[in-house]
Formats: structure tokens, sequence, C-alpha cells
């Protein structure tokens, strides 16, 4: 390929800013057409971004002769059904995260991908930013020495949309959308990953998980412990019911010369405690955080370079939150 023309399917907030608007700052590289099942939204959408088409069909935007790549903004339930819709038509794709509502169905994506040869990539964008990557630096630097422990910490109050038990839940909490994990399955992805890409796959994995306010069905409350592959152990606690004063978005890194904390979602100061003092370092992010990502999937289906964040990659992170939420 060299020139991708990306159709989207879902055009809701991530693509207005986070995703969307990188896919034409990237060398031959455009979104051609733009799906929603709103017709209203689509149109919409598509005359504010200067989208040549819309469609208010999947199938049909696939089957588009001018689209060759697909884009899946959906929520996760229909990750699985549009990617293999997709790669099927023989056009590669990339999924926002997670890559499916299940490890089961990761594994479906994966046997599809493998059967047609057709790529599939997955929006774990945090492995790109300048951001993260100066902590994979500080930790292929040894700055730390040998790593001991890792944890995630967080906390966050719930949002006024939380409360509305006789209106519209958020998707994100809705069992049937979001993949049956609430916003623990929309905000631990992105952690996973990460501690997976700086420290290698976790290969044992366990949770206990509670319902303490009873906003909705979901969880609201996780804990967990896992061990990596290399022996490495670690843990997490996730609260979305926590009060303002406990809010938390930490990732704690302890090691034999010190200790690292970064958070994950604000891009505060990474802090670095060792011997020598304590030091705070600051890295800028593009405006659109998807564009490095982007670029590089772009260039690897050009030839000109390799995308690591692949579907296969990307089932690791579903097999622990799976394991995490006792799904199996």
């Amino acid at each position: 390929m060299k020139q991708i023309s990306w159709g989207f399917i879902g055009c809701g907030e991530v693509t207005e800013k986070k995703s969307g608007p990188a896919f034409n700052e990237v060398e031959a590289s455009h979104v051609e057409a733009v799906m929603s099942r709103s017709e209203a939204k689509a149109r919409s959408y598509a005359e504010r971004h200067g989208v040549r088409k819309w469609y208010t069909d999947a199938q049909s935007l696939i089957d588009d002769p001018d689209v060759n790549a697909v884009y899946i903004a959906t929520p996760p339930s229909s990750h699985a059904t549009f990617a293999i819709m997709a790669m099927r038509a023989g056009k590669p794709v990339y999924v926002e995260k997670p890559l499916a509502s299940s490890y089961d169905d990761c594994i479906r994506i994966n046997r599809i991908s493998e059967e047609t040869g057709v790529p599939c990539f997955v929006a774990y964008y945090r492995r790109y930013l300048p951001y993260f990557k100066q902590v994979k630096q500080i930790l292929d630097d040894r700055v730390l020495g040998e790593i001991f422990n890792v944890s995630i910490r967080f906390s966050v109050p719930p949002r006024e949309l939380d409360y509305q038990r006789n209106g519209s839940l958020p998707w994100r909490l809705q069992p049937d959308i979001a993949g049956g994990g609430g916003y623990f399955y929309d905000l631990s992805p992105h952690q996973l990953d990460l501690i997976q890409l700086f420290f290698g796959p976790i290969v044992k994995a366990h949770g206990y998980c509670a319902n303490r306010m009873h906003l909705y069905e979901t969880e609201d409350t996780v804990a967990a412990c896992f061990r990596f592959q290399s022996g490495l152990v670690g843990s997490g606690s996730w609260c979305f019911v926590g009060h303002p004063s406990a809010r938390q978005d930490l990732i704690v890194i302890t090691g034999e010369r010190g200790k690292m904390s970064f958070p994950v979602y604000s891009y505060d100061p990474i802090r670095l405690s060792t011997s020598e003092g304590e030091k705070s370092i600051t890295v800028p992010n593009p405006p659109h955080v998807q564009l490095p990502i982007i670029k590089q999937v772009v260039e690897n289906l050009q030839g000109t370079a390799v995308c690591d964040c692949t579907s296969q990659s990307a089932t690791l992170t579903n097999w622990v939150m799976d394991r995490i939420l006792g799904k199996f």
C-alpha cells in the first residue's frame, strides 16, 4: 500500500481530537469515509472534519473500494465483529483498546488475522508517546537497578452520570456493551499494557472485585496481584467511587537503587528518587496523542516500519483483565 485511505467505524468522542485528526497528519494517509448508526452523527462528523463520505452501515463502509484500511472506534462489544468483517474483506484494521470484550474474542480476531494474512493493530498509543518512552529509557538504562516490585494505584470519585439510576448510564457501565468490566475494562488496559511493555508478559494474575457503592451493576472496586514471566511481582488497586481526597493515578516502580512513579492519564512529571536525590522530569506529548502510533501503523502498511502493537500483543492485556475479573 502506498496511500492509506481510512474508513472509520464509529465517530465518537475519541475520534474528535485524540485520534481522528492524526490520520490526516501522517504522510500518504487520509480519512476517506466515516460510519455511525446515527445519520445525523455521521453526517455532522464528515462535514466538520472534511471527510468525503459517510455511512450508517458498517458493511457498506468496508465494501467501499476507496477505503483500504479500517479504524474501529466503537465500544468493545462490537470490536471482534467489525475487525473480522474488515479482515475478511482484505482490509487492515486499527482497533481502539481493549482489543475486544473478552479474551475469547481476542483469540477469534487473531485466528482470522492469521488465516487471511491481514494485520490488526490496537490503539495502545501510550507505548509510542515521548512521555512513556522516557519511562522505558530510564528502566532500560538501569537507573533503578534490579526491579523488585511494580504497583498500580488508581482512584477517582464517581462521575455525575454514574448516579443516573433511572436514566441512561454511560456505555462503559453497560456490561453487554463494555465487556462486563465497567470502568476497570476501560481504564486498566493502558496501565496493564504499559507494565507488560516495560517488564514482559504477566503469566499469573488474580483479583478480587466488589461493588461497594451500588451505583451501577458492574464492580466499582478492584484489587489484583500478578507475576511476570521474569519472576517480578506486582499489584494493582482500582477504585472508581473514591472520595475526591483519595484521587490517585500512579504506577510506582521500586528497584534496588530507588523508585520511580508516574501517572498514566494526567502526564504530570515523572518522579525519580535515587541516592542522587529527587528528580522531576517533564515530557511533552503531541496534541493528538495517537499521532505517533498511527504514523507507525501507516508506515507498517507501507512496508517501511514495524508496529509491534498488534492484536497478538494486545491479547495479553485482555487475558490479564479477564483473570483479574474472574471471567475464567
